[in-house]
């Protein structure tokens, strides 16, 4: 496992991991074999924390994956309100086992916290908790019930693909209420659809990419949500133009991009303080970003302040840009230019690179010598 390795490997530097952090579920609802992981961490006495943000209902039903905390996670920290009823904001930290300090970590808090907490958002947590305590064993029936369903109709409409654990042999489990849909078969891309979805049929997509999108379904999901999912998709279906018929259409679900070359110059708190100017599009590769840029939906910056701006990351913003993503944090929301730290700057390619500027609707190439 590269845990292990990864492990080995400081060994061999002289140095010890002073923990593991691990996004488990993913938004997707991917889930890791935390089991394994926490074995491997604790034979070497390394504490797990799980950023279990979408993972606040997991182990509240047979049909659920484990949580964390039940595989052996020593800290685990859960947005409540993104899949129980607490309210927006709320959330909760839960420690367990001995290799972690909890006086350190209660004085980490006071430091953090605000002294005058929301005793709205503290009595939506405990609501929420007495909900799940009094009917933890049934109460997500509904909702499993309404994905299955979903699932079932969604699988016979031409052009759809749903992402399913059987289509990677990586994948540990799925949290079943989290339902991604490609629509690459019908020409369309991700944010195209959940135009059409929320516009025209009320339907609320919870993450968008370049040919999916992510669902959510919760305890408040209702049979006439799935059938207004089902209906805009069909409606999808027989309105879009079909390009050439994708092979193993289940695994071109994976097409999620993970950015791996990313390179900080400096922290976020040095660039914020650091004299900016503003630089086309054309110009800023190399250029170290002084804004946070970043696609919504989900809401996830591809370049923070004080990152490096790299060609992969300009690829992608501008495809994205190009399929109907919204940019959000950026001062040229329209990313014909960044907002940079002066003074800076690194070479990171002399070759030719082709990128696209956009106004309005016409996607013109630029070609340059970045």
């Amino acid at each position: 496992m590269k845990v292990n390795d990864a492990i080995k490997e400081l060994e061999m530097e002289g140095r010890k991991a002073a923990a593991l952090l691990v996004v488990s579920p993913t938004y997707h609802g991917i889930c890791s074999n935390m089991d394994e992981i926490c074995h491997i961490c604790h034979s070497y006495n390394i504490p797990v924390i799980v950023d279990e943000a979408h993972g606040a209902h997991l182990g509240f039903h047979p049909e659920l994956p484990s949580s964390s905390l039940s595989q052996g996670a020593d800290l685990a920290v859960q947005s409540t309100h993104k899949v129980l009823c607490s309210l927006t904001q709320s959330s909760m930290l839960h420690t367990q086992g001995n290799l972690v300090d909890r006086e350190r970590i209660s004085k980490s808090l006071q430091m953090l916290q605000s002294s005058s907490p929301s005793y709205l958002l503290l009595a939506s947590l405990d609501a929420a908790r007495a909900q799940l305590s009094e009917n933890r064993e049934a109460i997500f029936d509904k909702a499993i019930d309404l994905t299955l369903e979903a699932r079932s109709l969604i699988s016979k409409i031409p052009g759809i693909s749903i992402l399913e654990v059987p289509s990677f042999s990586s994948f540990f489990q799925i949290d079943p209420l989290r339902l991604t849909i490609g629509v690459w078969q019908l020409g369309l891309s991700g944010f195209e659809a959940d135009d059409i979805l929320c516009n025209d049929f009320g339907v609320v997509c919870e993450l968008v990419g370049t040919k999916s999108f992510t669902l959510a379904f919760n305890l408040g999901t209702q049979r006439d949500h799935v059938l207004r999912l089902v209906a805009g998709l069909k409606h999808l279906s027989q309105t879009s133009h079909f390009p050439q018929p994708v092979k193993d259409e289940g695994k071109n679900v994976n097409h999620f991009v993970c950015l791996d070359d990313i390179r900080i110059s400096m922290s976020p708190r040095e660039a914020f303080f650091a004299t900016k100017r503003k630089v086309s599009i054309r110009y800023s590769l190399g250029e170290i970003c002084g804004e946070l840029v970043c696609p919504y939906p989900p809401g996830i910056p591809v370049l923070i302040p004080g990152e490096i701006i790299t060609e992969e990351a300009l690829n992608y913003l501008l495809e994205i840009r190009s399929k109907g993503a919204v940019i959000t944090g950026a001062t040229d929301f329209s990313l014909s230019s960044f907002v940079v730290c002066s003074g800076f700057g690194y070479s990171l390619s002399s070759k030719t690179a082709s990128l696209r500027a956009f106004n309005g609707n016409c996607h013109e190439p630029i070609k340059g010598n970045w």
